[in-house]
C-alpha cells in the first residue's frame, strides 16, 4: 500500500478561526520562481502576489517569508492568509449541545454555512466554534447546507476525524430530517425515493438523471393542516440538496428554497427572512473512539410550522 505523502504543519497560525490557505507546488513545471507560479495559477494579478511576498504574507515550511526570486522547488509548500471577506454576520445563536474531549456536537441555525467556501469563511459554524471554545484543532466530520438548521458533529482532534468520517461514509449514523412542505392528499407517504442525482460544480441547482440511483430518502407525513404538511425525511445517503431536491420531485417543495422548483435571483445580504424549513432533527451514532452510544435532538422549530405569519413577513 503506497504511504500518504507527509503534509507539514502549517508554520501560520488561524486567523479569526480559519486556517491559512495551503498550497503544493506541482512536481512538474515551466516556473522558475514560485513567484512565476503563484501568478498563474491563483490568476490574482503580478501586482498582488508580488504585494503579498513584498508584505512577508507568503511563508515556507520554515514559516520565513519567500522572496520575489525564491526558486521553484518541486513539491514544495507555501502558506498565506485570504483577505477575509466583508461578511454580514448571522444574527442566530450556534449552540452547543455536547462537548467532551473527542467531538462537539453543534446545533446550527439557518444561513450559518458549515465551513469556510466562497464568500462565507470567519462567518461559518468552524470558524465561529474555534474561537468561541478556543478549540484551534476543531474539524468537521461532515456538512449541512447553508440555509439548513441542524446538528453537525465536530472533531477535537484531527487525528481521529478520520474515525468519526468513516461514520458517515459507511452510513453508521443514524439521521432524521424535519420539513414543512405544502400537504397534498393525493401523495402516497410514507414512501422511499430512489433515483440518482448530480451536482454540477457552477450550477445552483441539483437535478435527478437516469441512471444507477446514488440517493435515497424515507419521506413519512408527521400531520397536517391549513395546506401544509410536517415531514420526517430520513435520508440513507447524502447527495447534494438530496433532501431538497426528491420532495421537490414529489410536488411538494420544501416552504423557503430558493431553488427548488425555480431558481431565484440572489436574497441580499442582511436578508434572513424566510429560511428554509428543513431541520436535521437527530443524530444518532456510536462513538469509534470511545464506544459510547450517542442521540442528539435538536431543539429548533420550524417557524413555518409553529407561527406561519411570523416566518412569512
Amino acid at each position: 500500500m503506497r504511504r500518504k505523502p507527509r503534509i507539514p504543519p502549517s508554520p501560520l497560525p488561524q486567523r479569526d478561526g480559519v486556517d491559512p490557505v495551503r498550497i503544493k507546488l506541482p512536481q512538474s513545471g515551466e516556473w522558475a520562481t514560485v513567484r512565476e507560479h503563484l501568478v498563474e495559477r491563483l490568476a490574482a494579478g503580478p501586482g498582488v502576489i508580488d504585494g503579498m511576498i513584498g508584505d512577508g504574507l507568503i511563508v515556507g515550511e520554515d514559516g520565513r517569508p519567500l522572496t520575489v526570486d525564491a526558486a521553484y522547488v518541486p513539491g514544495m509548500f507555501v502558506w498565506f492568509h485570504r483577505e477575509l471577506p466583508d461578511e454580514e454576520r448571522v444574527p442566530f445563536e450556534l449552540d452547543v449541545v455536547y462537548r467532551d474531549e473527542h467531538i462537539v456536537v453543534a446545533d446550527k441555525p439557518h444561513f450559518l454555512a458549515t465551513t469556510p467556501r466562497g464568500s462565507h469563511v470567519a462567518e461559518t459554524a468552524l470558524a465561529r466554534l474555534r474561537r468561541e471554545l478556543d478549540l484551534p484543532t476543531l474539524g468537521a466530520a461532515h456538512r449541512l447546507d447553508r440555509l439548513t438548521a441542524g446538528l453537525i458533529l465536530f472533531t477535537v482532534r484531527p487525528e481521529e476525524r478520520g474515525a468519526y468520517q468513516s461514520l458517515f461514509r459507511d452510513k453508521l449514523v443514524g439521521k432524521e430530517y424535519e420539513a414543512v412542505a405544502p400537504y397534498d392528499a393525493g401523495l402516497d407517504l410514507p414512501r422511499t425515493l430512489r433515483s440518482r442525482i448530480v451536482k454540477e460544480r457552477g450550477v445552483m441547482a441539483a437535478r435527478e438523471v437516469a441512471g444507477e440511483p446514488n440517493a435515497v430518502s424515507r419521506v413519512e407525513l408527521s400531520e397536517h393542516r391549513d395546506g401544509m404538511g410536517r415531514y420526517r425525511l430520513t435520508p440513507s445517503t447524502g447527495q447534494t440538496h438530496q433532501l431538497r431536491v426528491h420532495m421537490n420531485a414529489l410536488g411538494v417543495p420544501i416552504l423557503g428554497d430558493p431553488l427548488y422548483p425555480v431558481v431565484t435571483g440572489p436574497v441580499p445580504a442582511g436578508d434572513f427572512r424566510r429560511p428554509l424549513q428543513l431541520l436535521a432533527r437527530t443524530l444518532e451514532f456510536t462513538d469509534p473512539v470511545t464506544g459510547r452510544a450517542h442521540r442528539f435532538v435538536s431543539e429548533r422549530v420550524l417557524r413555518a410550522w409553529t407561527s406561519y405569519d411570523d416566518w412569512a413577513q
